[in-house]
């Protein structure tokens, strides 16, 4: 799995629920994984600045700072970070927020560890692994709009578009699949890396976030329709 092939990936752990932390990490590192954990955002800043790590888990309550003030300056300044939030269960607004600000994906409290590391590990694949045929083409242009896909930005005409990973890649696909619906289960393992579960609602998130940023981009002559029992398809709207 790309760099991890080569060393154990390294994950932090930022929650104040001390013996969640230590189950977490024990089976964590059983797992393959180098973990290490703190209990705030400013000590996540603080080991983030002297050791870089492949991918952090990011509790949204914390003392002080939340996760979702933590997550506005991490999505920036770290790029390349993955992240996964946790979740109060049945708060859909803390998952909406994470997944608008750039988090790659979120599970909600209690939760299976087994769960939390096949979601790490589908962030961290996702992350080092580009698909051949976006190796292939250096840019894809639909209607007023066009991807590079070497520096994963997409522009409407001359305004750049502010995407999370997440949002980049379901756009990609839609357009890939332009004339034809892509099914939700197949954005969500193209984009997130993992299987559609039940009551997973992120791929709507992200396709509602791109409706909105396309919309205030500008970009009339593009819609990305919804297709009952079938998913999403994007089309060029009639003049």
């Amino acid at each position: 799995m790309g760099s991890s092939d080569l060393r154990p990936s390294k994950v932090l752990i930022v929650d104040d629920d001390v013996e969640l932390v230590h189950m977490l990490s024990e089976y964590l590192q059983r797992d393959g994984f180098t973990v290490r954990s703190c209990h705030d955002a400013n000590q996540a800043l603080a080991d983030l600045a002297d050791n870089p790590i492949d991918l952090m888990i990011l509790d949204v309550m914390l003392p002080g700072r939340s996760g979702l003030d933590l997550l506005r300056q991490l999505v920036p300044d770290y790029p390349a970070l993955g992240i996964i939030m946790l979740t109060a269960r049945g708060d859909a607004i803390d998952r909406i927020v994470g997944l608008e600000l750039g988090a790659d994906d979120y599970l909600p409290k209690p939760f299976d560890p087994r769960e939390l590391s096949a979601r790490i590990r589908a962030v961290l694949r996702r992350r080092e692994t580009s698909a051949e045929n976006e190796d292939r083409d250096a840019s894809v242009e639909f209607g007023s709009l066009r991807l590079d896909l070497t520096h994963k930005q997409a522009r409407v005409r001359d305004q750049k578009l502010s995407l999370t990973a997440a949002e980049f890649r379901v756009l990609y696909r839609l357009i890939q699949s332009h004339g034809k619906a892509v099914a939700r289960d197949e954005l969500t393992e193209y984009a997130l890396g993992r299987k559609l579960t039940l009551y997973d609602r992120s791929i709507d998130t992200h396709v509602s976030n791109l409706r909105r940023k396309l919309d205030q981009a500008g970009a009339k002559d593009i819609v990305i329709q919804s297709v009952r029992s079938a998913g999403y398809e994007i089309m060029e709207r009639a003049s």
